[in-house]
């Protein structure tokens, strides 16, 4: 098909080829033939479902004529939204992403479409469609980059959104990027981008930022449940944040213990659990209030008997081992936290192992998203509970299975790209080399020549952001 060529001339060239009637290719696509008719005449353009029936009866593959139909109908008219929002969810359909391109940074020449496409934006968003979508908001970003408006602030939240994934330097680069913004979004939505920032540090393991942004978060979410439910209630409220108000709250207490878990004083972490564990205050009295207050209570429930397990205290341990059995969700860090305590205090947990043998097991297929936890930070928890596992086995002188661990751990931890982990592992093979396998060492020596590689990779990235 050549470049210079329209959608009216290719199906004309059909028709004839094909040695067809325009009525005989209208019944072939269940168009009107005097529709077709005028379109090929130039008296009438394309709807995006005729396009689409058009490339069908042409026998084309779907999208084949998209290329044509920006040049033809979008880039050489005069702007027509009605036409260009169905073009733009359809192109995100069949992921045609240049086409996407074209057509947006074309319309971003008429700033007054810009509250259009961030709509269409938040449409495909919605959708799941974040490729798609990812295009559209950093146009429109681009377009408003020296003003401070709200929509600026959630283009940049959506895009940090969907940035996150596995590898933990994008991640960082990600959650630095979009932290300024976070001011500038409307009160509901600060509520929610604070917390997906806490969780991203959480998985990075930056945890006075953690705490920052945790603590800031609480502070925000009681200043707005006051307004709400207090003597000071504003009589009109705009948007409502993504979950109950007190949930906020709640979580602020919650990331705030597990700082304080992190940093080794269980005592103050047992301060926080305190916080949450008594909801009494709670206003809101819906069904679903009433089964998140039940949720806060479980995870005080857990999180006492971890901080307590943790402060050395081995008597919660048949408790805690109870509790992690009617709450699957829970099961692996759980398990981590009583690997870790056996480790530091030197007692041995193998009835728990084998109690929980089977979901150690299913561990593997399940841990990209365990319990409430993001899979960022379920992905970073289950490469500590491979590096727990290997160092408990090999103090035990179980060498075969704790290099196992070890390097399923490794393995995991350069995936991860940036994960701590990685260094524990190597400290702990080079501690227990000569327990290893000569298949060991050559998987190990294949581990290392990955992390050198994502050494070398990291360099080129951060280069190129500067």
């Amino acid at each position: 098909m050549k470049e210079t060529t329209t959608i009216r001339a290719e199906l004309e060239q059909y028709i004839r080829r094909e040695g067809i009637t325009i009525s005989k290719f209208g019944e072939n696509t269940g168009i009107n033939a005097g529709t077709i008719s005028a379109i090929i005449n130039g008296n009438r353009p394309i709807a995006m479902l005729l396009l689409d029936r058009i490339g069908a009866g042409m026998g084309l593959e779907e999208g084949s004529l998209y290329e044509l139909y920006i040049d033809e109908f979008i880039r050489n008219t005069a702007p027509n939204w009605r036409r260009v929002r169905p073009f733009l969810h359809r192109c995100a359909e069949l992921d045609k992403l240049d086409c996407i391109k074209q057509v947006v940074e074309f319309m971003m020449d008429y700033l007054i479409y810009a509250p259009a496409l961030f709509e269409t934006a938040e449409e495909l968003f919605g959708k799941g469609k974040h490729e798609a979508a990812a295009i559209i908001y950093k146009n429109v970003s681009d377009s408003e980059k020296y003003q401070h408006s709200e929509r600026l602030a959630l283009c940049q939240y959506r895009l940090f959104t969907i940035a996150i994934g596995d590898d933990q330097d994008e991640n960082l680069w990600a959650a630095t990027h979009f932290e300024s913004f976070v001011d500038r979004l409307g009160e509901a939505d600060q509520l929610e981008a604070l917390k997906d920032l806490a969780n991203t540090y959480a998985s990075l393991r930056r945890w006075d930022k953690v705490e920052w942004l945790a603590e800031k978060m609480g502070q925000k979410a009681k200043v707005q449940y006051e307004q709400k439910y207090g003597n000071t209630r504003r009589s009109e409220r705009g948007k409502e944040p993504k979950g109950p108000l007190f949930m906020y709250i709640v979580y602020s207490y919650v990331m705030r213990a597990g700082v304080w878990d992190e940093r080794g004083d269980y005592q103050k972490a047992l301060e926080y659990v305190s916080l949450y564990s008594d909801l009494s205050w709670v206003k809101e009295d819906t069904e679903e209030a009433r089964r998140l207050k039940a949720l806060c209570s479980n995870w005080a429930e857990a999180n006492g008997y971890l901080y307590q397990l943790m402060s050395g205290s081995l008597d919660v341990i048949p408790l805690y081992v109870d509790y992690l059995e009617k709450n699957e969700g829970e099961i692996l860090v759980g398990l981590h936290k009583i690997l870790v305590a056996a480790n530091r205090y030197d007692f041995n947990v193998d009835h728990v192992l084998q109690r929980f043998e089977k979901q150690i097991e299913a561990l593997a297929d399940q841990h990209t998203k365990v319990g409430t936890y993001t899979e960022q930070m379920s992905a970073d928890l289950y490469a500590r509970f491979l590096a727990e596992m290997a160092c408990y086995d090999l103090n035990k002188d179980r060498y075969t299975k704790g290099m196992k661990f070890l390097l399923e751990s490794l393995s995991y931890s350069v995936m991860l790209n940036g994960n701590p982990v990685t260094i524990r592992c190597v400290g702990l093979f080079e501690k227990y080399r000569h327990t290893a396998s000569s298949e060991d060492k050559e998987e190990y020596k294949n581990l290392l020549g990955e992390v050198e590689y994502i050494h070398d990779k990291k360099d080129r990235f951060y280069s190129a952001r500067i």
